[in-house]
């Protein structure tokens, strides 16, 4: 192994401010000092719904990209769609986390923990919206769908991150400085792919054509977030900056805003209400089989 080998090799146990990579040392506690408590005059079965839904987006959506490993043009999108999945799943166990505290301080008992939220609940019990469970059929559409969705979920922790729980505000700030990378590595390969070759260009525009219809749902009003005043994010409010920072990189990669209309609901119900698309069924057969095969193992 060489010097310079080696140099990169220990700097991977070395602490760090970026925290970026899978595995090594300089990782911190979002949570340490933070009273865990729900706090008065929160609505506790409200909160537990609340983290449960943004829970089950970044779980659903983290999952969505571990299929995708070995599956990626290039070994350094391997290690950045890597660590974007690993970001996403941390996101999902604090605030699965926190689901089951505020729903045991609302029934005064034990809430569930956060493996049972993730691998025992059916798939009407997820609240996960549609957008994270779309499966991408090329990286076109990856990259597209996943800009959507960090721009949204960034502008979205970006206010939780001055939310009444504390709890809830610790875990957003930590979640904004991840987001902010994973939505400047989506926009650089949208840029990249919609003003590169005519190929890349159609490609590009397709994907968008694919996925608009399903961002219609991030800015739907949430009955659960207006029981949280002072906590939740009403997410109309969220149109504005998520459109800009959109608008922003569609015109740097020369692509136009599609006009679809949004998906449709199911008798008046979406992904918040527990109604997904026929793609979910197989995702979450796939994400819970292991623990259902083993229900009572450890590990």
């Amino acid at each position: 192994m060489s010097e310079d080998e080696f140099a990169v090799y220990q700097s991977l146990g070395e602490e760090s401010e970026d925290h970026r990579w899978a595995f090594g040392t300089g990782f911190t506690d979002p949570l340490e000092g933070v009273d865990p408590s729900v706090p008065p005059g929160v609505d506790a079965a409200a909160l537990a719904a609340y983290c449960l839904m943004l829970g089950d987006d970044a779980l659903i959506y983290s999952h969505r990209l571990q299929q995708w490993m070995t599956r990626l043009p290039e070994l350094e999108e391997e290690t950045a769609l890597a660590n974007i999945a690993l970001d996403l799943l941390g996101q999902a166990r604090m605030l699965l986390a926190r689901a089951g505290q505020a729903e045991g301080a609302a029934s005064g008992g034990t809430g569930r923990g956060e493996d049972q939220l993730a691998f025992f609940r059916d798939e009407r019990e997820f609240r996960n919206v549609r957008l994270a469970e779309h499966l991408d059929a090329d990286f076109a559409e990856l990259t597209g769908r996943l800009l959507v969705f960090s721009a949204w979920r960034l502008a979205l922790c970006g206010r939780l991150a001055a939310s009444a729980d504390p709890v809830l505000a610790a875990i957003a700030a930590k979640s904004a400085r991840e987001l902010a990378y994973h939505r400047d590595y989506a926009a650089q390969w949208v840029i990249r792919l919609g003003d590169g070759t005519p190929l890349s260009h159609r490609k590009m525009q397709a994907a968008l054509e694919v996925i608009w219809p399903l961002a219609g749902e991030l800015f739907q009003p949430d009955p659960v977030a207006a029981r949280l005043p002072g906590v939740a994010a009403d997410p109309a409010d969220l149109r504005e900056e998520v459109d800009g920072v959109l608008g922003t990189v569609l015109a740097a990669a020369t692509l136009d805003r599609p006009r679809a209309a949004p998906l449709a609901r199911v008798a008046g119900k979406a992904g918040r209400d527990g109604v997904h698309t026929e793609a979910f069924g197989y995702l979450l057969a796939e994400l819970q089989s292991v623990a259902r095969a083993h229900p009572d193992a450890t590990w």
